[in-house]
């Protein structure tokens, strides 16, 4: 199971909310103005119904009775037209406020560090783009204007009923302790009840996917046991986190149903002493139960979406807490910190190159606490050397390459470029520097020149094609349907694995890096292909530093130099000609890939 991205607390959720509601101040006044004009509306019927009681009560004519009912039918109208338009103004902040939050909360996916997404693991995060965005959703679609249209509406039937007569509006104060407690017992769980009941959902979601994708090693290993007792497990948790979720709701909502019910009775029963004893006339009664039983809707409507606004709040805090996220691994001490400009200047020797020296010195990286796949390395490339990476599988030259490329922080030691901690640069300014290509590739639903320019929106036609023909793609690249033009990804035109390895390479050629990382970066083409192909390469990258991590050696005997990667440490480093002479662990692996020959 991975580790959890983090969540945002309440003060940073009502903060953020806050910016939200300054940036639409115009849009926000017009749509509550009109939710106010329509509950003033609305509350011209009661006090003309009250009148007219108190003068059948008195004696009236036919006349008079008309002219109130042709006015209670105006206001009417004229209330259903507001109400019209005030939805219609709600529903387009809503939607507005919505995008920017769908939007914003890309960015914030897409600036997490890679380390960050793969030890969350994939159900965490895709439980946050669709499950809370969904649950935010309603929220700002529904929960929020139909909340602003209660509060404006309760605010004026209160008013209202105050005016008709003072001493009716105490009947009201029966429910606020019943409503004040019911509400407060109600927030003091809530919020952490659907936190949990949203990571319990993400559990699932991660423990399914990793039992579909892993289908096949799980049945080979006889693991099917295990993976249905891990779902079972997390279904459990969900269960009883939405258990407890609804206990909350079977309290709350009955507690809510007395709170505003009990105040139309007492007005009737207290109102009828009143009158009774003269205080207050017949049509004031009358206007003042008529306003207690609208003032039911508004309540209820408030209370029933302060529910809603607790899955909102929930989901906000998931999606607000990916901006959050701490560092991937632990801090570095000071002394750490303290060491690595040293070190960069021992490095650079403030020559014309110092700006583009990639450094690395005595790092150490763990995936668990207490087991270092990296030991002590200390590896500084020469600004435009291109150096191989070489070793048996899971001897840490993929981790080594990921420290170098920024994607994972030292657990000890620095990684620096220009004098400066990569863990502490912005990442586009990381990748300005240092780019890293793995044998993973994804083709983006678009067009294949839109593929290919997304690390430089501003590419014209020319730079893209020149990136194509760098890694022998503009041949089979015109080829296709429409060209560049067309349409591929999911559901689009389909490419080979080999294609869409060599556009990810095209993208690394047009976003132009001084530092290169290859993590297997051809190993989906056939031999021929990558000789091929990597000479092409050559040629483009004159001039970049180049880390090349390969079990094909043909890369290392091309290399300026080759690195031995044995159980996390260097063991070896030199020319490839020295290393065979040598006759150290590289010249057995040389023998063993390629014979005799040198």
């Amino acid at each position: 199971m991975g580790t959890a991205l983090p969540v945002a607390d309440a003060a940073q959720v009502r903060r953020y909310a806050r910016g939200l509601v300054r940036r639409h101040p115009r849009a926000l006044a017009a749509a509550l103005a009109l939710h106010a004009l329509a509950a003033a509306a609305g509350l011209v019927a009661p006090r003309l119904l009250g009148d007219l009681v108190e003068g059948i009560s008195r004696g009236t004519t036919g006349t008079t009775v008309d002219r109130i009912a042709l006015l209670i039918a105006g206001f009417v109208v004229v209330q259903s037209v507001l109400v019209r338009f005030a939805h219609l103004a709600s529903a387009r902040l809503g939607e507005r406020v919505l995008a920017e939050l769908r939007e914003e909360f890309v960015d914030r996916m897409l600036a997490l560090p890679l380390a960050t997404v793969e030890r969350a693991g994939t159900g965490d995060l895709l439980t946050r783009t669709s499950r809370d965005v969904s649950a935010l959703s309603r929220t700002v679609r529904f929960a929020v204007p139909e909340t602003l249209i209660a509060i404006v509406t309760a605010g004026f039937i209160i008013g209202a009923l105050v005016l008709v007569g003072p001493l009716l509006a105490l009947p009201c104060l029966i429910a606020v302790p019943v409503l004040w407690a019911g509400t407060r017992w109600y927030l003091r769980r809530a919020p952490q009840g659907y936190l949990r009941e949203n990571a319990a959902y993400s559990d699932i979601t991660d423990g399914i996917s990793e039992t579909v994708e892993g289908s096949r090693t799980t049945e080979a290993l006889r693991q099917q046991a295990r993976r249905r007792a891990r779902i079972d497990a997390d279904i459990r948790r969900s269960y009883a986190a939405e258990r407890y979720t609804l206990w909350l709701r079977t309290i709350f909502f009955p507690v809510a149903e007395i709170g505003y019910v009990v105040p139309v009775a007492a007005t009737l029963l207290i109102g009828g002493w009143f009158y009774l004893e003269g205080w207050v006339s017949l049509g004031q009664v009358t206007a003042a139960t008529l306003y207690v039983q609208q003032l039911v809707d508004p309540v209820d409507r408030l209370l029933s979406w302060l529910d809603e606004f607790q899955v909102g709040g929930a989901s906000m805090a998931r999606l607000l807490g990916v901006a959050g996220d701490p560092p991937a691994t632990p801090a570095v001490t000071p002394a750490a910190a303290q060491a690595a400009p040293a070190a960069a200047d021992r490095a650079g020797d403030a020559g014309p190159d110092a700006d583009r020296r990639l450094a690395a010195r005595d790092v150490r990286y763990a995936y668990r606490p207490g087991r270092d796949v990296l030991h002590g390395v200390t590896l500084v490339p020469e600004p435009g050397e291109k150096l191989a990476m070489v070793g048996p599988s899971g001897a840490g030259k993929s981790t080594l390459g990921r420290l170098l490329a920024g994607v994972h922080a030292p657990r000890s030691g620095s990684v620096t470029v220009a004098g400066r901690r990569l863990d502490e640069l912005p990442l586009d300014e990381l990748r300005s520097h240092v780019a890293l290509v793995t044998q993973e590739h994804h083709v983006f639903i678009g067009t294949l020149r839109e593929n290919v320019a997304m690390v430089r929106p501003g590419a014209d036609q020319a730079a893209v094609e020149s990136a194509l023909a760098a890694v022998d793609a503009l041949d089979w690249a015109r080829a296709l349907p429409d060209g560049l033009e067309t349409v591929v990804g999911s559901g689009g035109h389909p490419l080979s694995p080999a294609q869409a390895q060599q556009l990810a390479l095209a993208r690394l050629v047009l976003a132009d890096p001084h530092t290169l990382v290859l993590d297997e970066a051809t190993s989906l083409i056939d031999p021929r292909a990558a000789r091929h192909l990597e000479r092409s390469l050559a040629a483009v990258l004159a001039g970049r530093t180049v880390i090349a991590i390969a079990h094909r050696l043909f890369s290392a005997h091309d290399a300026d130099r080759v690195a031995v990667v044995e159980d996390g440490r260097i063991t070896e480093l030199g020319p490839h000609d020295e290393l065979v002479a040598a006759g150290g662990p590289y010249a057995a692996l040389w023998r063993s890939w390629h014979g005799d020959r040198p």
